[in-house]
């Protein structure tokens, strides 16, 4: 039987759990993931943090879909919309307690296996390197 993803039940146990501990919640995001509306003025190599605090944000709603609130940048209100897939992590900002998330992404395919004639030293197509075996 196939399950929906536990992310969004994760990232809502752990707001609350934050939150009780009087600390702030804050979640790593991928800035590029499909879906994701931040500002790009605040991203550093394809990844945002943001600060979900009730004191820092308006209108927080975390559903099975996705992270939604209206936030300030650089004193300008924006709308956030963060699938919970892009979430790839949520934290305490005091002591960095939380949790990371593992790529819902499926695995690549492994490469194909290597013959014990092949002494070649090269890469295949996904850039990665291969084994060869040595006599």
């Amino acid at each position: 039987m196939t399950m929906t993803s536990h992310r969004p039940y994760m990232i809502r146990a752990l707001y609350d759990w934050i939150l009780d501990n009087t600390c702030t919640p804050y979640i790593l995001v991928n800035a590029y993931a499909e879906g994701v509306e931040v500002p790009q003025d605040y991203v550093k190599d394809g990844q945002i943090v943001l600060n979900i605090s009730p004191q820092a944000i308006k209108t927080l709603n975390i559903s099975k879909a996705a992270i939604e609130f209206e936030g300030r940048f650089g004193g300008i209100p924006t709308k956030v919309y963060v699938p919970s897939a892009a979430v790839m992590g949520i934290y305490a900002r005091e002591n960095g307690q939380g949790m990371m998330f593992d790529s819902d992404d499926p695995m690549p395919e492994p490469p194909s296996p290597i013959s014990r004639g092949d002494s070649s030293n090269k890469k295949d197509k996904s850039g990665k390197p291969t084994l060869r075996v040595v006599k």
